[in-house]
């Protein structure tokens, strides 16, 4: 099974580049950084530990459900704060679970206390699409007898 590990080398430099914001910075601010990266998340970091993610979903119930200013509000009073992270020994399954379970788009990734990734739920479909097919030709070469 496809660690986490293995998903964050298989993302091309663009694509592993992790845009952080701090708890003290205007909603403003994080919307136009996930604007500007074309990102639906940023993990809030404070003396590098996640201390937080603020997301689009967060910006919309939060934010503009509620008439507040961006530019007056700091990222900790809309971010999430129960943040779930998973290391990079994780498996794409074990990651997909806790998304599901908890209904979550985006998952950090810490080591050693480190943020290292994050990953969305497209980076885990797409890791499990792949398996998949993986699978599915290594079993129409044993059925060809092409495999030993």
């Amino acid at each position: 099974m496809t660690t986490v590990a293995e998903l964050l080398k298989l993302k091309d430099t663009h694509q592993n580049e992790v845009h952080t914001v701090g708890p003290e910075q205007m909603v403003l601010e994080a919307i136009k950084l996930m604007a500007e990266k074309n990102i639906g998340a940023v993990p809030v970091v404070r003396e590098s530990k996640v201390v937080g993610i603020v997301s689009e979903r967060d910006y919309a119930r939060k934010m503009e459900l509620k008439g507040r200013a961006s530019a007056g509000t700091p990222v900790s009073d809309i971010m999430t704060h129960d943040v779930k992270i998973v290391d990079s020994q994780h498996t794409v399954d074990q990651c997909m679970n806790i998304m599901t379970d908890r209904r979550l788009r985006h998952l950090p990734v810490v080591d050693e206390g480190q943020l290292v990734g994050l990953l969305s739920i497209g980076d885990l479909v797409k890791a499990a699409i792949a398996e998949q097919a993986r699978l599915i030709e290594k079993m129409q070469e044993y059925i060809r007898g092409e495999s030993y």
